[in-house]
């Protein structure tokens, strides 16, 4: 069901909007966790640390999909509050056809330079068979992620936050199924975790198009839209270029400091592969609401009311600290039982990598929830460079802190600590460039 962002009480609406938002992320995020955990538990800690190791080339291919993800949705959702629906129409189909042509270069390359990319993060021998053949499956399932992508924008952008959260825990929980069956019945090692991720987000990609396209069609049928428009893709790419190359330098960034890891050995590589899932399901919640910010905020803003950006801001404080302390106590308190359920037979060397990591960062998570929040108000506004001085602050810092500390003797430690000093500073300088901003000044 479509809804308007821009009438009722801005926190009450921004939460009924973010609440399944936030749970469709915790079903997302399953798809990798359920890979690790069965990698590690039936396969072994070799499988976990293959499937860890492509997961950081992976997160490049991610990272296109959620700049288009952005684009489109931060487009459609300000057209949407302005009432233009024509030209919404017409974004939307803009950006499946671009999807589609990128999607498809970006196959083309992924298949060409996968085992090239792998040697570029020091993989090692014993691992290189098994995150090749993980890394290839998942690469010809990008049109599913990149689709499923879009669509969710989409529903976002006409505030349908439920329809994906539904989605999404259809298909992780039948991922987590065929992990099990793949895995643990038929044997088929890495390629089974690959192909079972594969199969799941193509049905929930297919399913979700399907009703993208039924959706449009339905909004006001009687209006006629082209299917493509340069201007538009122009306006669209304005968003999803800065979106897109943050996070690739983010995901080149930690390919980086995976190469960093790896030269640890096989047990720092598996507890960071472990603690990383963790960390990523609360910082992908965190940007996710952030998204869901961003919609309000380009709804709002598309319709001229600039006071609900403001209450917007406060409000998505409050809900993203409300989720973020429990985050907090149980990764800082149970950190390591939580990083030893993803592997069956855990050397100490993993176990007490992955804690030391959960237990120097997620006291910072505070820290980093602030800046998506403000990072939302950003986006949905347009403002692309303050957003992306924010980011590339936090990647730089954390890239080159994490080369110069894991030279001395912290180690693997000192990799750990550049995470809460790039985040503090970058944070700083988002929220700052959000509460300065024009949306912020009170109308005279």
């Amino acid at each position: 069901m479509n809804r308007d962002l821009t009438i009722g009480r801005p926190e009450s609406v921004l939460w009924r909007f973010c609440l399944p938002l936030f749970g469709s992320v915790i079903f997302q995020q399953m798809y990798n966790i359920a890979d690790s955990l069965v990698a590690g538990n039936y396969i072994g800690e070799h499988a976990l640390a293959a499937v860890g190791n492509s997961y950081e080339i992976t997160l490049v291919f991610i990272a296109f999909a959620f700049g288009c993800n952005i684009g489109c949705s931060v487009i459609t959702s300000q057209l949407f509050g302005a009432k233009r629906i024509q030209e919404m129409k017409t974004a939307v189909s803009t950006s499946l056809i671009a999807t589609a042509v990128l999607c498809g270069l970006l196959m083309l390359g992924g298949l060409l330079l996968s085992e090239k990319l792998l040697l570029l993060i020091h993989t090692p021998a014993e691992l290189m068979a098994d995150s090749q053949l993980y890394l290839n499956i998942y690469i010809w399932g990008l049109p599913f992620m990149f689709f499923y992508n879009i669509a969710n924008g989409i529903f976002s952008a006409l505030g349908d936050s439920r329809t994906p959260f539904i989605f999404l825990a259809c298909s992780s929980v039948a991922n987590i199924l065929m992990d099990i069956l793949f895995v643990a019945q038929l044997q088929m090692g890495v390629a089974g975790v690959a192909w079972a991720t594969f199969i799941c987000q193509g049905i929930s990609a297919v399913l979700a198009m399907a009703v993208v396209l039924k959706r449009m069609k339905n909004v006001a049928p009687e209006v006629k839209a082209p299917l493509f428009s340069g201007k538009l893709l122009g306006r669209i790419a304005l968003i999803a270029i800065p979106s897109i190359l943050q996070q690739s330098f983010i995901s080149v960034g930690n390919i980086m400091i995976q190469g960093m890891i790896n030269s640890f050995g096989a047990g720092v590589m598996a507890g960071y592969s472990a603690a990383i899932k963790l960390n990523n399901l609360v910082i992908t919640s965190f940007t996710t609401l952030g998204n869901g910010i961003s919609n309000f905020t380009a709804q709002n803003y598309g319709a001229g009311k600039t006071d609900r950006i403001r209450e917007g801001f406060k409000a998505g404080w409050k809900l993203i600290w409300l989720l973020c302390i429990p985050f907090m106590i149980l990764y800082f308190v149970f950190g390591r039982q939580l990083t030893g359920f993803f592997m069956k037979e855990a050397s100490e060397d993993a176990l007490s990598s992955g804690l030391r990591f959960l237990r120097i960062v997620t006291p910072f998570y505070l820290i980093v929830s602030l800046k998506l929040v403000s990072d939302g108000i950003l986006r949905g506004t347009g403002a692309m460079k303050q957003f992306m001085t924010g980011t590339l602050t936090d990647l730089i810092l954390r890239v080159v802190l994490a080369f110069f500390l894991s030279g001395t003797a912290l180690g693997s430690v000192g990799i750990w600590c550049s995470w809460p000093i790039g985040w503090s500073v970058a944070c700083a300088i988002s929220v700052a460039f959000c509460v300065t901003g024009p949306w912020f000044r009170k109308k005279s």
